[in-house]
């Protein structure tokens, strides 16, 4: 979920009047459309979770079967009856570690954990204001904000939960920065971006760094303001965006070299998502400015092997025009097959395209509402259950 903080105010107002006449959604039943089918090699499909709007308990998740070529839509709520109020409120982000699936609903204050074969609920943990996850040596780790959304700094700072991935439970948490964003592990250190998103314009501009050993915080790197995505790449760089300050103050991309804790390049394109797969970084580029009241939109790569920005969009013109809000971004590691998501209008059903390494589309198909986060299913696998 994009933190645009005047955008989320009038969201969280809009969301007010739906709430005073709510009441509990009714399941919605499973959609199967067939696709064209994939190559089954070590990954077997993904689960793509639609965010949602605010407040209305509209998150949900669908299944691409890669060997069938099946697309499942709401594949929680076919097999989560009970679950009166489905997935929840605004799904924040997702994915696999052994046989489960864990889902991070941001605004219901939850991760939630599902069998990866069935999507049958196996645990709720509460976790509050959560945002992202990643995973590590039978643990997984929940970034959060501790509370809830307050501008300026007065803000608590936010938080890492550690989740033993055996028992679901939280076994230890530390304090980072106000706001808490993306997350990722490199050796024995756990790196994450801290935003400051509602507190303009004195932002947070660091990246923590937690020693998993002892779980505490052992430096911050000071990198620029408002961050928010952070990926690894397979020689440990940490690649961090800066979402700018939407004025005077472009987003930009920065590398960290994990061995020294420093900038080592900063790219001057604006990165509202990314995706790391082989030795190509693929940059989704959306920015708003109040100056102009204009989006700026960039389809780009970065050759990570050799940090540098290569010519040309990843994606096909026709599919680039096509697409109104570029949102949710995966790239298969093996295919290198690029998937994108349009969030349209944020308040209709999205849409998925499938984009080829040659820039060939082989399909495109209507998800949920607001379609973002995606988490590739191994066929097999030996991390940890």
């Amino acid at each position: 979920m994009k933190t645009n903080f005047k955008f989320m105010i009038l969201l969280a107002l809009v969301g007010i009047g739906f709430q005073s006449c709510q009441k509990d959604d009714p399941i919605i039943p499973e959609e199967v459309v067939v696709l064209p089918p994939e190559t089954v090699t070590t990954v077997e499909g993904f689960y793509l979770l639609n965010e949602g709007n605010m407040n209305m308990n509209k998150s949900s998740l669908d299944f691409y079967d890669y060997q069938s070529g099946t697309y499942r839509r709401n594949v929680y709520g076919q097999a989560n009856p009970e679950a009166t109020l489905g997935l929840g409120d605004v799904g924040n982000d997702i994915g696999i570690y052994g046989t489960k699936v864990y889902a991070v609903i941001n605004n219901s204050n939850k991760v939630e954990v599902m069998d990866a074969a069935t999507t049958k609920r196996l645990k709720v943990i509460d976790v509050k204001n959560c945002r992202y996850v990643t995973f590590a040596n039978g643990k997984a780790y929940a970034s959060a904000y501790d509370g809830e959304v307050q501008l300026g700094e007065n803000s608590p700072n936010g938080f890492v939960a550690e989740i033993d991935t055996t028992s679901l439970k939280i076994t230890r948490t530390v304090k980072v920065g106000r706001q808490p964003e993306e997350m990722a592990v490199v050796g024995d250190k756990l790196y994450i971006a801290n935003s400051g998103g509602y507190s303009p314009p004195n932002y947070e501009r660091t990246v923590s760094v937690i020693d998993l050993k002892t779980f505490t915080k052992i430096k911050d790197i000071d990198v620029a303001i408002n961050l928010h995505r952070l990926k690894a790449d397979a020689d440990g760089d940490i690649y961090v965006s800066s979402r700018g300050d939407y004025y005077d103050t472009p987003s930009k991309l920065f590398v960290i070299d994990t061995k020294t804790d420093k900038i080592k390049k900063t790219f001057d394109i604006a990165c509202s998502n990314i995706s790391i797969a082989g030795d190509k970084a693929y940059i989704v580029g959306s920015e708003f400015s109040y100056v102009t009241f204009k989006w700026k939109i960039n389809y780009s790569m970065i050759d990570v092997k050799n940090e540098t920005l290569l010519e040309g969009s990843f994606l096909p013109k026709a599919v680039s025009d096509e697409i109104k809000t570029p949102y949710g971004l995966a790239v298969d590691p093996f295919s290198l097959n690029v998937y994108i998501t349009d969030a349209g209008d944020y308040v209709s059903p999205g849409k998925l395209y499938c984009v080829d390494k040659n820039g060939i589309t082989k399909f495109e198909v209507i998800a949920g509402d607001i379609p973002a986060h995606f988490a590739f299913k191994l066929k097999k696998t030996t991390i940890n259950k």
